[in-house]
């Protein structure tokens, strides 16, 4: 049985690619290849980007009030076409139903975040700055922007953090949506023209390695977007760069949960479930490890198993289903070589996902929650990232050890403490070495309008996306000196 084949669009026309090179699409749920995305050519990722320059001096000339009432109106329509973009998320991603409406709700609130940021674009002024001179500043848009999207949340990340503030800034954009996952971004892009968007402001392809390198050196971009692993965020910026371009580049993460024996234990085993579990692992703000008291470790250990083993792993679109797949056969071969590699280094495996089948999704890439404890330092399976349901339990005799072990890691995306000492919350956000902290907080991803931040190597560049650095990311300051004389 054939398959749809995915269009890309220039210039607000979506067009059948001219490559010889398709990418399957698959339904992680049943295994079946259910589209194919196009490897971009090369010139016709440059006809994007020559779109989006052509497209440039027109829309930042528009007013922001003009540009801001196409978000409003993009927004609306993805409220009215809700439902259906969820289960689209769902079969394409592999994120059971709950976990898509949740990215959606994010998606809106990002955008209703680019809706507000007049107050982070407004410039300052200064009267009688010298004798007889006023002086003003004002931010201004720089150009085309691209961006490359990760797989993991086709909806929020490309089409709510990134093309919104991109926009709402004045600026013009070229996406390389994930070729995993494409049609969600693609029919999203599609409600943003059903909005009002005019032709070459917003532009998207797919496409393999060698094309999109364009999106770092090609000399129209002035600054590229990225997120996804370390190693390649970290080509990215350093290529982007050396090209005079802006970078923003939001990498791989392993974050910790400091859990005390002060703390509440069935609030932070209910939370710490959600936060590891949830999009199957398979986020940046997941919360893989807990750094355990001993008073309480073996109770902690013994309530996660209990309730991971009543988890419900299913197909992502059945309402019933509480862990859907990992998003491929290739990540699902990866997650159980970290469980064999988890095996070998010495962590015990105290609940074994392996095993998991789901009835009439034989072909699915399932795995079930899979638990190690006594993960000690030197274990690769406790230090990187997995991107999958695989959790890690580390035991501390206090609260020093805790963060100390927490702040030998590398990265630096997200860090947690569970206890009701107010001072030893103060003092772990004080300390911590990650960028977005949480206090009795699973999953410490802030609203919209404050940065999503990462630290050490989970990030590189400047400035972080949303809020008011991310309109700083895709503005610059000009400033004004004048006389009346």
């Amino acid at each position: 049985m054939s398959v749809p084949k995915l269009d890309i669009c220039i210039n607000g026309e979506w067009r059948t690619s001219r490559t010889m090179e398709w990418m399957a699409v698959t339904n992680p749920s049943t295994g079946e290849v259910i589209a194919e995305t196009p490897a971009a050519t090369a010139d016709e990722v440059n006809d994007a980007i020559a779109a989006a320059k052509k497209a440039f001096p027109g829309w930042a000339d528009t007013p922001l009030p003009d540009r801001i009432r196409v978000l409003f109106r993009y927004k609306a329509l993805i409220e009215t076409h809700f439902e259906a973009l969820a289960l689209l998320l769902s079969t394409e991603m592999g994120k059971v139903l709950t976990e898509s409406k949740k990215e959606l709700h994010k998606t809106i609130e990002a955008i209703e975040g680019a809706c507000a940021l007049a107050p982070f674009l407004s410039g300052n002024t200064l009267m009688n700055a010298a004798d007889g001179m006023d002086t003003l500043s004002y931010r201004e848009p720089l150009g085309v922007f691209s961006g490359i999207a990760p797989f993991n949340f086709p909806a929020m990340i490309p089409m709510g953090w990134l093309v919104p503030y991109a926009i709402a800034t004045g600026n013009t954009f070229v996406l390389k949506a994930a070729s995993r996952v494409p049609q969600t971004a693609m029919q999203l892009l599609k409600l943003l023209q059903d909005a009002g968007l005019p032709k070459g402001v917003v532009n998207l392809v797919t496409c393999g390695k060698n094309e999109a390198v364009l999106f770092s050196t090609h000399p129209d971009i002035r600054g590229v977007a990225f997120v996804g692993s370390t190693r390649i965020g970290r080509q990215v910026y350093q290529t982007a760069a050396s090209h005079n371009k802006r970078v923003q580049a939001l990498t791989e993460a392993k974050n910790h949960a400091l859990i005390l024996r002060d703390c509440v234990l069935e609030k932070c085993v209910a939370d710490f479930f959600k936060a590891t579990y949830s999009c199957a692992g398979q986020r940046c703000m997941a919360m893989p490890v807990a750094v355990v008291e001993e008073g309480i470790a073996d109770d902690f250990c013994e309530k996660l198993i209990t309730r991971a083993q009543r988890m419900r792993v299913g197909p992502a679109t059945d309402k019933l289903s509480e862990l859907g797949p990992v998003v491929s056969n290739q990540r699902l071969k990866i997650v159980l070589e970290w469980i064999e590699k988890g095996i070998s280094q010495g962590a015990k495996l105290v609940l074994d996902g392996r095993s998991v089948s789901v009835s009439g999704f034989e072909k699915g890439f399932f795995v079930g929650p899979t638990i190690f404890d006594d993960v000690t330092p030197g274990m690769s399976v406790g230090d990187e990232e997995i991107f999958g349901p695989v959790t890690c339990i580390k035991r501390v005799s206090s609260f020093e050890e805790g963060l100390t072990l927490m702040n030998r890691n590398h990265f630096g995306k997200s860090s947690v403490i569970y206890t009701q000492s107010g001072r030893l919350a103060r003092e772990f956000v004080r300390r911590t070495e990650s960028g977005m902290v949480g206090v009795n907080v699973g999953i410490p991803s802030p609203h919209s309008l404050f940065p999503f931040c990462g630290h050490k190597d989970s990030f590189f560049g400047d400035l972080h996306t949303l809020g008011r650095d991310g309109a700083a990311f895709f503005t610059e300051t000009k400033s004004v000196t004048s006389t009346w004389f």
